[in-house]
């Protein structure tokens, strides 16, 4: 059995924010989310979650499945890695092996858990230190290895001798325990130091003093390793994540013009082929299919993109596009527009609620909400979907092949019927029949000489 024990009860002060740190996102997801991502895709088979500052909104957000345990707050609790660790002393098991992370440390990859857990059980180890060398290891603690390669201690910055501060090998703070070596290492903490804290380091002493093999593996990217802790630490990680996605992407087929101007969130999906401009943001949980185009500057939340679908400069906002339908440019589709196949929906064309069915289209400067738009259909220019009145939204439909002219106001609930034809400069509030043309304007009157008449002349 293999358990992770992810520490995140910190408060986080120096992000100066109301929100928990570890809730801070990165790609679009929690700081803690990507750590948990990364030890489920690792194969661990229980991961615990300590959670403390606000533990009732990290346990309200984060949507995978952990075991929580709360860690006591407040004045005169001793805090501390070590104390955090501690609470999940009860689920930790003689015969398991234990990997410790860090919630507000969203780099560390799978490959890394995988390599670390495999170097600890095959060299026999009780411990094992993940390590890194730091051009710059000030402020770190240092690696001490014995003859044998082994560690042999950890020794912070501030108490290391004049020659351990030339070691360019530092602690990374993550490590992977026996569950048996880890419980007696537990059970002999002591918080006899300046901050009166436990320290989940010292347990590394605590193995060594009993003559039990404590490992040390180094991972050549120490970037895996970087913490969290402000806001500009923030925006670091969240370009060396957006790095690894985007290449990613890559890798499987996906052009992407300009890397480093193009957001894609971490549980963003695209299949081969697709092309992606710059400035392009593509957000949540949204999938895009294969030969497709977005336009520089456009951003997708949440939706679904078929096949061979082309987006010039819209947003697109929890919705689904069949195959083959043009967007944009400037189109703005809004939550539950469901767009057919071959279906072009133009410039400044908004949408909401509404399903367009296949070769469809509307092309410049309308509006259409809550509305069944039929196969066939042409929404011209200006043409506005009247649906609230008020009080309530109400929906219109328009049945296949109708033809609704230029600036014409749909005033909902209403239906034009299979095959109609509406006037330009219409405005409709009944039904229109099958195969009529409905015209719903006053009759034009000129009256000659008025504007002289009126003093009004230039």
């Amino acid at each position: 059995m293999i358990f992770s024990i992810i520490l995140a009860a910190g408060e986080g002060t120096r992000m100066k924010s109301k929100l928990p740190k570890v809730l801070h996102k990165i790609c679009g997801r929690p700081l803690l989310s990507h750590v948990i991502n990364t030890a489920k895709s690792s194969g661990i088979d229980k991961n615990i979650v300590i959670v403390g500052n606000r533990s009732d909104l990290v346990r309200k957000t984060i949507e995978e499945e952990v075991t929580f345990i709360e860690q006591p707050m407040g004045e005169g609790v001793p805090y501390g890695t070590g104390f955090a660790v501690m609470q999940a002393r009860d689920f930790i098991e003689d015969d398991s092996h234990v990997i410790i992370l860090y919630g507000d440390t969203p780099l560390i990859t799978n490959e890394t858990v995988n390599n670390i857990i495999d170097f600890h059980k095959k060299g026999n180890y009780e411990a094992t230190v993940l390590s890194a060398d730091f051009d710059d290891p000030t402020g770190y603690g240092r690696i001490i290895r014995d003859k044998n390669g082994n560690v042999e201690a950890i020794v912070e910055h501030k108490d290391a001798s004049e020659r351990q501060r030339e070691i360019k090998e530092i602690n990374s703070g993550i490590y992977c325990f026996n569950g048996k070596s880890l419980k007696i290492a537990l059970d002999r903490l002591d918080n006899n130091n300046a901050q009166n804290e436990y320290y989940i380091t010292d347990a590394i002493k605590i193995l060594n003093d009993l003559g039990l093999k404590v490992g040390g593996y180094k991972i050549l990217d120490n970037e895996e390793i970087f913490g969290i802790n402000s806001r500009q630490q923030l925006a670091e990680a969240e370009k060396i994540m957006r790095k690894r996605i985007n290449s990613t992407h890559m890798t499987n087929g996906v052009t992407i013009i300009n890397p480093e101007n193009t957001y894609i969130d971490a549980d963003v999906r695209i299949e081969r082929d697709t092309i992606i401009y710059p400035g392009v943001i593509i957000e949540g949980k949204t999938r895009i299919g294969e030969d497709s185009i977005i336009g520089h500057n456009s951003r997708i939340v949440d939706s679904v993109i078929g096949n061979r679908v082309e987006i010039q400069i819209s947003t697109i906002i929890e919705s689904k596009i069949d195959d083959d339908a043009h967007i944009g440019p400037y189109a703005y589709l809004r939550p539950n527009s469901e767009i057919g196949r071959n279906v072009k929906i133009g410039d400044f064309v908004e949408v909401k609620n509404s399903k367009i069915d296949d070769n469809s289209k509307a092309s410049h400067l309308s509006y259409i909400g809550d509305a069944i738009v039929g196969k066939g259909v042409n929404i011209g220019c200006g043409t506005v979907f009247v649906n609230y009145d008020g009080k309530k939204k109400h929906k219109t439909i328009v049945q296949d092949n109708a033809f609704i002219g230029c600036n014409t106001n749909l005033i909902s609930p209403v239906e034009v019927e299979e095959g109609a034809y509406i006037a330009a400069g219409s405005t409709i509030t009944e039904r229109v029949p099958k195969g009529s043309l409905s015209i719903a304007r006053a009759k034009q009157v000129n009256k000659e000489g008025w504007v002289e008449k009126k003093g009004l002349k230039k």
